[in-house]
């Protein structure tokens, strides 16, 4: 707004990368308090049970789980949907707790027409797998020479699915949830190629980023390998009670 380029009150897009809708969920809240939105952009990765759901009512987790690219989307059962909904039908929790029960113990539930109906004049979803988030990282950095996360991929990526299908020119704003950094090998793969990476370790691919780039390692990560390491045990996941109560009693 600072620039002039949104104007008061003008409404535009937010695209969020989401598994688990919690970010874009406190983008409902925002717009319910009154910030003008046009349209709530629900980006998934290949877990696109949130991308079925939107456009089938339909939520049905009995499906394979993927590993992806951008693990912190690699979800299931998105918790936060169930506010969502609540809202959405009348804040009546007997009708959702019907569909948690139905999804806890069928796997799938159904919402119905009218609860669909406030989802569709608000959201629009689609998802992008690896392949995809791959070729828009590389693609953001060699026309703008900015280095994006495999998040932040997924969201850039369906936005461009978003306008192709809706014709939509509204401004908007992509959600960036993480630094490039944090994905380095993914990152640096896609803009230099699968040889380049064969082999190097994730501490000196932080280094190969930053001099392509340009962009300093960020602090946190800097000179991670030459710190001391603190906790070296691990529990199984049958044991993971008596581990914790093992640090407890400590």
């Amino acid at each position: 707004m600072a620039g002039g380029r949104i104007k008061q009150d003008e409404k535009i897009n937010f695209v969020v990368p989401t598994g688990n809708f919690g970010n874009i969920l406190a983008a409902y809240y925002a717009m319910q308090m009154g910030l003008p939105v046009n349209r709530l952009v629900c980006a998934s990765n290949a877990n696109n049970v949130l991308t079925d759901f939107m456009h089938t009512g339909v939520y049905n987790r009995d499906r394979d789980f993927q590993k992806t690219l951008s693990p912190s989307m690699d979800i299931l059962i998105s918790s936060n949907l169930e506010r969502l909904l609540y809202h959405l039908c009348d804040r009546d929790p007997a009708r959702v707790r019907g569909w948690m029960s139905d999804l806890n113990q069928k796997g799938v539930y159904r919402i119905d027409k009218d609860t669909r109906a406030g989802i569709d004049s608000m959201f629009w979803s689609a998802y992008s797998d690896d392949r995809e988030t791959l070729a828009t990282i590389r693609s953001v950095y060699r026309r703008y020479g900015y280095l994006v996360d495999t998040h932040t991929a997924v969201g850039l990526s369906v936005y461009q699915k978003y306008a192709a299908a809706t014709g939509d020119a509204a401004r908007t704003i992509v959600a960036s949830t993480a630094s490039p950094f944090k994905f380095n090998e993914s990152v640096a793969r896609a803009i230099l190629g699968e040889e380049a990476v064969r082999g190097q370790d994730e501490f000196k691919l932080l280094q190969v980023l930053e001099e392509t780039s340009g962009v300093a390692v960020p602090a946190g990560l800097k000179g991670l390998d030459r710190k001391p390491v603190f906790f070296r045990e691990t529990a199984a996941k049958g044991q993971m009670k008596d581990f914790v109560q093992k640090i407890l009693d400590a």
